[in-house]
């Protein structure tokens, strides 16, 4: 008996902890730090084929960009106007990889209405977005809020968590070790292509 509620306390205490690995609030994240390995996470194609993050970036250092979904008009106006630094960016021999949690069905719809040469990845799990630190759970009556507008979050991602990125940027080298890094749990405020170009330079050249 004394087991059984030893293990059951484990369980609990495991769950518990969990959970508040995601905190409520986007303000509240902790992003990896600069010099820090990327988590390994498994993530989908836009065809659904798994791939992980070590094997994304081994070939070429890659500017990762977490958005918060193609429903999003920040992120999609902030995506356009990478597009207009992408030539520069991938001429330096960087490639840039767009990680969400909308399903790579959503993704492909994405790429419908947004003109662009990178690669778009699906974390629906957000197994990516916790391993950056850059994951928060959206509360219920936003979530509803949403619903009403046409934005299903549950119906993007294909689960229920309601977990979504602060927009991040993260600057990864071909070992996976972070370089650089913006997060801004402000969803409005992006950084901007002349600073990320920059930094991708300064990177490139050290």
């Amino acid at each position: 008996m004394r087991l059984l509620l030893i293990t059951t306390f484990l369980i609990l205490f495991t769950i518990t902890g969990y959970s508040q690995d995601v905190p409520k609030d986007p303000f509240d994240v902790t992003p990896i730090l600069i010099n820090s390995t990327i988590p390994n996470s498994t993530v989908k194609t836009v065809y659904g084929e798994e791939i992980s993050l070590l094997e994304v970036v081994k070939d070429k250092p890659t500017v990762f960009v977490f958005y918060r979904g193609g429903w999003c008009p920040y992120c999609t106006k902030h995506m356009s106007e990478l597009a207009q630094i992408e030539d520069q960016i991938l001429e330096m021999g960087y490639q840039i990889v767009g990680i969400s949690v909308d399903r790579p069905e959503v993704l492909r719809a994405t790429l419908e209405e947004i003109e662009l040469k990178y690669t778009l990845l699906s974390d629906s799990p957000a197994d990516a977005l916790k391993g950056f630190g850059i994951a928060y759970q959206v509360d219920q009556a936003t979530v509803d809020r949403y619903m009403n507008i046409g934005i299903d979050l549950e119906g993007n991602a294909g689960y229920d968590h309601h977990i979504l990125p602060a927009p991040a940027v993260f600057i990864v080298d071909r070992d996976g070790k972070v370089n650089f890094q913006y997060v801004n749990p402000n969803y409005r405020e992006r950084i901007s292509g002349e600073i990320l170009l920059a930094a991708a330079k300064t990177f490139m050249e050290s």
